[in-house]
């Protein structure tokens, strides 16, 4: 399939990339643009754009989105909390930092505290 950037309405379906236009199944332009990083997790705290309430924040965590994805339902299931998985990020409600840094330190990363 020819890339059309132009392209108002396709009877192929909505089942397409919008970045590459690709199968999404065939895609992997969400994966090749993560970098490899320095192999350090690292774990910190925000508050920003949340009026107040504060997440704990992940990254640096060398899985594929799978993976990533298991461990935020792992990493939340521990915490007792919700949290989500946003472009590679772990967002985990609330101040769980502490408990976060022994967890990932016992699936063998090295990890860091990061933040105040």
């Amino acid at each position: 399939m020819s890339r059309d950037r132009n392209l108002v309405w396709s009877s192929d379906g909505a089942d397409r990339c919008p970045d590459c236009g690709a199968a999404r199944a065939d895609c992997n332009c969400r994966t090749a643009a993560r970098p490899a990083g320095d192999g350090i997790v690292r774990v910190g705290r925000e508050t920003k754009g949340r009026k107040g309430a504060g997440v704990t924040v992940v990254t640096g965590v060398p899985l594929d989105e799978a993976g990533l994805k298991d461990l935020a339902g792992d990493l939340k299931k521990a915490c007792g909390s919700g949290g989500t998985l946003k472009d590679g990020i772990i967002e985990i409600q609330g101040e769980h930092r502490d408990r976060l840094v022994a967890l990932l330190e016992k699936r063998g990363w090295k990890v860091k505290r990061v933040g105040g």
